[in-house]
This record gives structure tokens, sequence and C-alpha cells, in this order.
């Protein structure tokens, strides 16, 4: 691979991934779409390929390698054809293992982040609210000070790995009359009395578990706060430039296995006497897919690549999960028109990825939301920054 991101080392790690992918989870992923549960064995599996500690520092059980290794696991996970199971791997990893990263005390590390990568502690990340979406400062649960620990009373939805994890870095008001300087965050162990998980229906993303999560009267330690009391919503904020740069790359991947599924069944595909890849008004439309496909994916290394810098990049990972979901979309949309009849077929690829990938748009902040999140940074200068240390 000729790149300006990626050197031999990311190339061999890419195949290295691939023939990990084929051999222990392509075989089992119609059995976790149609159970709508991951068994348990393959979390401890990543984590003994050290898959989950990519961006970890090595004192922690982690590899502590550049963000392109990051960007080869997420593009390789798209190509098991399962939203969900992909979902659920990057969930953990860079949803609640980012948070325990960057933001959790020597303790919680240790007693979170090392057995999250080695696979032995699932984690999920619980901000969306049935009332809120996308309005983090809107929340209603809360976190009250009690004693030597914290009481949290709420809910939140669409939780992925809410039903099989673990641990949830969950964010709550500790101060309900301060709107966002109110919130903070905290690690709650699943299994504490007072939680209840429901598990939702949902139209895609079949193989992962997506719950709403219950808190009565929950106690959490004081010691399960993390990054100071007040500070969860300027770590939030920063925290979903990542989650965005993830759904745009998840979307470039997903969209380009797409369309080399869809351009190898046309070539093969004949009507008329000759194969459908020779239709002028096919072949111009995939390569419209193909064209935006590729600009997507060059504009998200390249906000990877700034990323891995240390820059701010809050706007250009906003744009990434925008234009690259809303592009997959389309992708998958033509690729299954592509295959006619059998587009519409569960023994095809594309009815799947046809469900999974209309998510795109909505998950991690709708078009609409992120819109005008950008709105604001480019014509209001606001910016969405981390509290100072």
């Amino acid at each position: 691979m000729q790149s300006m991101y990626f050197t031999e080392e990311h190339q061999l790690f890419r195949e290295s991934l691939r023939d990990f992918l084929s051999k222990e989870v392509i075989p089992h992923i119609n059995k976790w779409e149609s159970e709508g549960s991951i068994e348990r064995f393959i979390w401890k599996k990543f984590g003994e390929m050290g898959y989950f500690g990519l961006a970890i520092d090595e004192s922690y059980g982690g590899l502590g390698l550049d963000i392109f290794y990051t960007v080869i696991f997420l593009e390789e996970l798209q190509k098991v054809n399962s939203g969900g199971f992909a979902a659920a791997m990057w969930a953990h990893a860079y949803l609640a293992m980012v948070h325990l990263n960057k933001n959790a005390s020597h303790g919680q590390k240790v007693a979170y982040l090392t057995p999250s990568v080695h696979g032995e502690k699932i984690g999920c990340l619980g901000v969306t609210e049935p009332f809120g979406g996308s309005d983090v400062a809107g929340m209603r649960t809360t976190a009250i000070k009690n004693g030597d620990g914290y009481v949290i009373n709420g809910s939140k939805t669409f939780i992925t790995n809410g039903v099989h994890g673990d641990y949830c870095i969950l964010a709550a008001k500790t101060d309900p009359d301060a709107g966002n300087k109110g919130i903070s965050l905290f690690i709650v162990d699943l299994n504490s009395k007072g939680i209840s998980a429901n598990k939702l229906d949902k139209l895609g993303w079949r193989a992962s578990d997506t719950a709403e999560l219950a808190f009565d009267n929950v106690k959490v330690p004081a010691a399960n706060l993390m990054g100071g009391e007040g500070n969860g919503f300027g770590l939030i904020m920063q925290a979903f430039a990542l989650e965005r740069l993830v759904m745009g790359i998840n979307a470039h991947a997903r969209a380009e296995y797409a369309l080399d599924y869809a351009m190898q069944y046309m070539s093969e595909r004949e009507t008329f006497g000759k194969p459908i890849n020779q239709y002028q008004v096919l072949r111009h439309k995939l390569v419209d897919g193909h064209a935006s496909m590729e600009l997507c994916k060059q504009y998200n290394y390249g906000v990877a690549y700034k990323m891995d810098r240390g820059e701010y990049v809050v706007k250009e990972a906003t744009i990434s999960k925008l234009k690259s979901t809303e592009m997959a979309d389309k992708v998958a949309y033509d690729c299954l028109q592509f295959l006619g009849g059998y587009g519409y077929m569960e023994e095809y690829p594309m009815a799947r990825m046809f469900r999974d990938s209309r998510l795109g748009p909505i998950g991690g902040g709708t078009s609409e939301i992120l819109k005008e999140i950008i709105a604001k940074i480019i014509i209001d200068k606001k910016e969405y920054r981390a509290p100072k240390a």
C-alpha cells in the first residue's frame, strides 16, 4: 500500500487483523446477528491480540500505537458485514475506554482500563437520554452527593453494550441547577443494585446489544467520580470528536466494501448477453459512489493525521461524520439497487448493510444536530474544548 499515512508495519497489521477476523469472527456473525448477542469469548480473543489496546499506554496493558492502527482496525471491522458487531467492539474501545484513558485516575485505570484492554471487562458510554437526544446539557439523570458517595437516579437510552456490559461511563448532573457546568462523569458498575437494562429491538445493528438503562437510587462510591465535579460536559464534548471521526471512518469503509461487492456482482451478472457493468447508466452511478467514497476516505485520513498530532479537530471530525455517513447511506442504497431483487434477499450482504448503514446519519448526533454544531463553530466562533487541568 503506497500511502503517506500507512507504513509497511501498518500493512502487516492490516493483513494480520484481516486473517484474524476471517478465522475468528466471520464464521460466527450470522449466529450473532440472529441471536442478537455476541458471545463473550470473542472479547477475550480481541484482548489477547491487543486490539483493544492499540491506543492505550503500555503501562496499562496497551500498545501505544499511532492512530492509523485504529483506522485499520475500524476499516477491517466493517468488512465482516455486521454493523452491530463492529459497533460493540468500537464502542467499548473508542467510547468507554477513551474516557478511562484520558480522564481516569491511576487507580481507576488499574481497576477498569487494564481489564478492558484484556477483554475481561466490557464498557459502554451513557450520555443519551430518552427525553434529551443530542441535548447533553438538558440531561435529567442526577448524581447527588450522599456521605462518601453519590446516589444516581435517571435513565439512559441507545446504549451500545448496555445489556451485557460490565461498566458504564455515565454522565449525570451533580448540580442540577448549573446547566452544563453541573455535569460530571462516573464509572458505574452495571451489576450495581438499582440498575435495570431493557434490550431495544432495532432495525439494524442486530448483533449488538443496545439498551435503555434505568438507575433507581444507585449508590456509587466517590472514588468512581472521573475528572472532578462539574467537568463532565467539556470532557464529553471533546471526546465526541473521536466518536464522530470513528463513525466517519466506519462509513467510508462500509461504502468501500459495498462498492467492491457490487462491482464483483455486476461483473458476473449478465442481461441481454453482457455483464451489467457494461451499461453506462450503472457504470456512471457506481463511479459517482466511488468518487464520493474516495473523497470522504482521504478527508478522514487527513483528520486522523491532525488528531494524532494533538490538533483541535472538533469541526473537522464533525464534518467527517456528517458527510461520510450520508455518503455511505446513499452508496448502500445504490449498491442494493445494482443487485436488483437479489439485493433485497437476506442471503446477500446488501440487505443487512442497507439496514446497518441507516444508523450512520442518526447515531452519535443526527445530521441535523451536526450541521448546527458546525454552524456554531464557523459562524458563532464557538469552541468545544475540555476544561483545562
